[in-house]
């Protein structure tokens, strides 16, 4: 089974519980969410995050993101301060990604090697946190752009085409916009915007 077609307002229970099963037993998923495709493992799972580069061709530079299911969830992950809290809030779920620094429940190798920090962001999408909330932990995810492209992929079945061989399940959906997440980076401690994507910006400019 290569993919499993999930109902955008009431998500299958079994295909929700099938894939956080494939999850756990170190597999890789291509998943709908609030912007584009993402490609997806569980956290710690370093043959997963071998996958993502490969089907991506990244280098060993990438940066990971973390996928949550709530603000209390993304809170465990990295460090924020009242200002980036109240921001943050205010955006999510939504289509943005925060770039901040990763806490001690974060493997080392999911962060940025030299800054030491990782994205986060939660998604405003059923499907998405139908699995998330399932699986009881984030995942570690980046947007679906083929090598050579810019834009993520959005057609579950032209991913089950292209990529289908290479992760153990595509999830078909429909996706929230076409375009990928806004990244808004905060290592130099003020919010820089790093990649305009889905989602308003006005209130960093």
């Amino acid at each position: 089974m290569s993919y499993v077609e999930m109902h955008p307002v009431n998500p299958q229970v079994r295909f929700v519980n099938k894939t956080v099963e494939l999850l756990e037993e170190g597999g890789t998923i291509a998943l709908p969410t609030d912007s584009g495709y993402a490609i997806a493992c569980m956290l710690g799972n370093k043959e997963g995050m071998d996958v993502i580069r490969s089907v991506r061709r990244l280098d060993d530079k990438h940066n990971f993101s973390l996928l949550c299911h709530s603000f209390a969830q993304l809170g465990e992950l990295v460090i924020v301060d009242n200002s980036e809290f109240r921001t943050i809030k205010a955006l999510t779920p939504g289509p943005y990604t925060f770039i901040l620094p990763g806490t001690k429940e974060v493997p080392r190798m999911t962060l940025n090697r030299k800054k030491h920090t990782v994205g986060v962001r939660i998604p405003d999408h059923v499907i998405t946190q139908a699995v998330v909330g399932a699986l009881g932990q984030p995942l570690l995810c980046s947007t679906l752009i083929m090598p050579g492209e810019t834009e993520p992929l959005t057609d579950g079945h032209e991913v089950d085409d292209r990529i289908g061989n290479q992760v153990d399940l595509v999830i078909v959906g429909p996706v929230g916009d076409a375009e990928p997440t806004t990244v808004i980076d905060y290592t130099s401690g003020r919010p820089v915007i790093a990649r305009q994507g889905a989602g308003d910006t006005s209130l960093f400019e």
